[in-house]
């Protein structure tokens, strides 16, 4: 599989016509200038900088002399490059001011320096004319910020389109060739459980290429900030969020539909505005760490080594999620068990592993 970099421009809040109960995202990303024709050729410039160190690097690690003392380097992998426009409703935004970044970032696809420009929209900001208007430019994708499929609580946060608009623009930038990209929340105002697990499975029924998922947060000078003082609206805690999006991760990996963000990442914005809400900077290490533990303890119980030695082999990417935040995973299975080694295997992929009854000499 292609490997996959964004060289990221933030246009907060730009082009939103509501101001969703969660939303501030001058205090999120901490960026409040709009980004112009400079930004994008720093952060292009910038992102090359950090590729041909990381390639060095990754030669050097790679590097080996075989008996007849010749190097073989492995070539780094072939990485498509996207400029995203991230933090606004870009389709929303003023036609001229669109079109200045998007003509300015094209130069760069026809010189071969990206591969590609990645929009975040509005579900209600999608139309043919807009498509049509994106593609004369290079776009490759589209997100949409869905939050939810469930219409009562689009409501409550103050979205202002339905889970209708969600099906419909979908449905057009999947017909244009676009790569779609949707985001949803958990735990909004109003949502429950099982509204999420929803949001997720008619997520599943439109085929995104990709997902997003962020924990709602209760950020400064937020609609939410304003009900939560008032003891209207309680987020849900660390433990419940990684429960609930750890099922939801599973339903994305059973479907093949790739999660490329799940929970916010570290920034000044929420370390100086975040109020309350299940963050975490290694979220979805607690998720993924969450789904490979209880389906050990469930393999263990079906082959009946409980207070049994056991062997436990995975992909060496995944100790770390066996063994849990401040080992919390591996103490769940040492419970069970009267030993339990781990042996990496990189045999084994992703959240995959074998678990073997370990003869003791």
């Amino acid at each position: 599989m292609l490997k996959h970099e964004n060289i990221s421009i933030f246009v907060p809040n730009n082009g939103c016509p509501h101001m969703c109960s969660f939303c501030n995202q001058f205090q999120i990303t901490g960026k409040k200038r709009q980004p112009g024709i400079k930004d994008i050729d720093d952060a292009i410039k910038n992102s090359y900088k950090n590729k041909y160190k990381n390639e060095d690097n990754s030669q050097d690690k790679h590097e080996n002399k075989h008996e007849n003392g010749n190097k073989n380097i492995i070539k780094p992998q072939k990485i498509f490059r996207e400029l995203a426009f991230f933090g606004g409703s870009f389709t929303a935004i003023k036609r001229d001011y669109a079109e200045s970044l998007l003509s300015h970032a094209y130069c760069y696809i026809k010189s071969g320096d990206i591969d590609g420009i990645r929009i975040s929209t509005r579900p209600d900001c999608i139309n043919e004319e807009i498509l049509k208007f994106l593609k004369s430019y290079g776009v490759t994708s589209i997100e949409l910020g869905a939050q939810s499929m469930v219409d009562k609580v689009l409501f409550y946060n103050n979205r202002g389109h339905t889970s209708g608009d969600v099906r419909h623009s979908s449905g057009l930038i999947k017909n244009y060739g676009f790569e779609l990209g949707l985001q949803m929340m958990t735990g909004l105002y109003g949502s429950e459980e099982k509204d999420d697990l929803f949001t997720a499975n008619e997520f599943i029924k439109l085929q995104p290429d990709t997902v997003r998922i962020y924990p709602t947060l209760i950020m400064k000078g937020t609609k939410l900030h304003e009900l939560f003082n008032l003891g209207k609206y309680i987020p849900i805690d660390i433990n419940k969020a990684v429960e609930i999006c750890a099922k939801i991760l599973n339903l994305f990996n059973f479907a093949g539909i790739k999660v490329i963000r799940l929970g916010l990442h570290s920034s000044d914005g929420i370390s100086k505005n975040l109020i309350a809400g299940p963050w975490h900077p290694a979220f979805k290490e607690l998720c993924e760490s969450k789904i490979i533990v209880d389906k050990c303890i469930k393999t263990i119980k079906e082959l009946g080594y409980e207070k049994k030695p056991i062997k436990i082999l995975v992909s060496p990417k995944s100790v770390s999620k066996i063994i849990g935040q401040k080992r919390s995973g591996i103490e769940r299975i040492k419970k069970l068990c009267s030993e339990v080694l781990i042996e990496e295997d990189y045999k084994i992929k992703d959240l995959n592993f074998l678990i073997k009854e370990h003869k003791q000499t």
